[in-house]
């Protein structure tokens, strides 16, 4: 990684992400990118971003590919990111293999069947926001809807019992917290491990109808070799619940502050001019759950439109917030939120063999809430001047630390 100038810093806090993705766009197809202190290409060109996530030439298995995997692993806050074994970090036949152990835990059968399930934890959190905060009263609706709703779907999909839903809220959040040192991420993961091991040991105990069971029983079973080490069982439980949680909490998040921000959009659904499904695609195309996603690698040179070369074994940073918005796609009102958007093609789910296998319980929850949330609270309002609310701590999780709401204006009864 020897060209172009010094390489850009991205900041940890995340604390103006649109500026820094302009100046990545600026750079070319590709930047040169310190990723808190690994060096890295982050890619924001869509094409070119979108080739290189189906390429057989890049893998995302740091251990056979990265020639520095094994002086980071143990300095990197990130190292949980690029050391766990699962289909997240898998290359070849072990991601072909991985993902159809999980894949049925997604089946659209299965999604179909959660929908009941959904709609009833939507109606019980806005019924104890309704119960709970007085007329003028700001709610944080990112503590009480956005964040309560995924991880009550996937502990259910999961088996994760309701009273570790918290700490592991807290936990998961922590990996997604890149102003955490090396020794904080260090003991988040070895926490986050302790909560899966407790879960792996009662489902062997007592097996039930439940993803975790089903993936215990594929690797207890003799088989052909095919099943899921002791490794990549506690990696699969951790991806699955972990990714379930924070990215859609991320998207709902970010729509009803879109639409509160935004009331001439809110008005087109109200007016049969879009319907729900517009707001959440734009939602996933304007403000995606993850803003950066670490790490992948060159198996060969890959040359640039400018001249420039991704060498063999340099590690790639998928940038798909700045892809998302990348004027070559959506033209110059590509940073516009605008949901009768004729096209709204977005990489927030990533592209390809590594396409998020729960994108359509995602878009199920998220549809779910924000249908019934506007239909319960048709007056609601930000409770603070859209600046004011301060964004997460991390330069990969993309939403807010609070979303205050008045559920009802001031002036109600």
């Amino acid at each position: 990684m020897n060209q172009q100038s010094a390489p850009i810093v991205l900041d940890p806090t995340g604390a103006d992400r649109h500026a820094e993705h302009r100046l990545l766009r600026a750079q070319g197809a590709a930047a040169r990118v310190d990723l808190l202190g690994v060096q890295a290409w982050a890619v924001t060109a869509p094409d070119l971003l979108k080739e290189l996530l189906t390429s057989s030439s890049v893998s995302k298995d740091a251990r056979r590919h990265w020639p520095e995997f094994d002086s980071v692993i143990a300095r990197w806050p990130l190292a949980l990111w690029v050391a766990v074994n699962n289909m997240f970090t898998a290359y070849g036949t072990d991601h072909r293999r991985l993902r159809r152990l999980v894949a049925p835990a997604f089946s659209a059968r299965r999604i179909a069947s959660l929908e009941k399930t959904v709609d009833d934890i939507v109606t019980r959190l806005l019924d104890a926001l309704e119960a709970t905060t007085p007329p003028g009263e700001p709610a944080d609706l990112r503590e009480q809807l956005a964040a309560p709703l995924p991880i009550a779907v996937i502990g259910h999909l999961m088996g994760l019992p309701e009273n570790r839903w918290h700490g592991f809220r807290a936990l998961v959040d922590g990996v997604f917290d890149t102003t955490l040192t090396s020794e904080q991420s260090a003991t988040n993961t070895e926490r986050l491990y302790g909560i899966l091991d407790d879960l792996i040991a009662a489902k062997r105990a007592e097996p039930g109808d439940d993803m975790t069971s089903v993936l215990i029983a594929s690797r207890d079973a003799d088989g052909d070799g095919s099943a899921l080490t002791e490794q990549e069982l506690r990696d699969t439980l951790l991806l699955m619940i972990s990714a379930g949680y924070e990215t859609t909490v991320n998207v709902i998040d970010q729509a009803i502050t879109a639409l509160l921000t935004h009331p001439d959009q809110l008005q087109h659904v109200r007016a049969g001019r879009a319907d729900w499904t517009d707001v959440v695609e734009e939602t996933l195309r304007h403000e995606p759950a993850a803003k950066h996603v670490p790490l992948r690698y060159a198996l060969a040179d890959i040359p640039l439109p400018d001249g420039q070369t991704i060498a063999k074994g340099d590690a790639i940073l998928a940038s798909y917030a700045a892809a998302n918005r990348h004027p070559d796609w959506h033209g110059p009102d590509a940073d516009a939120f605008d949901i009768t958007r004729v096209t709204k093609d977005h990489l927030a789910f990533g592209h390809g063999v590594h396409f998020c296998l729960g994108a359509p319980l995602a878009r199920l929850e998220i549809t779910a809430v924000l249908k019934a949330f506007f239909h319960r609270f048709p007056q609601a309002e930000l409770a603070v001047v859209p600046s004011e609310l301060e964004a997460l701590a991390s330069l990969i999780s993309n939403g807010h630390q609070a979303l205050p709401v008045r559920l009802r204006p001031r002036t109600a009864a």
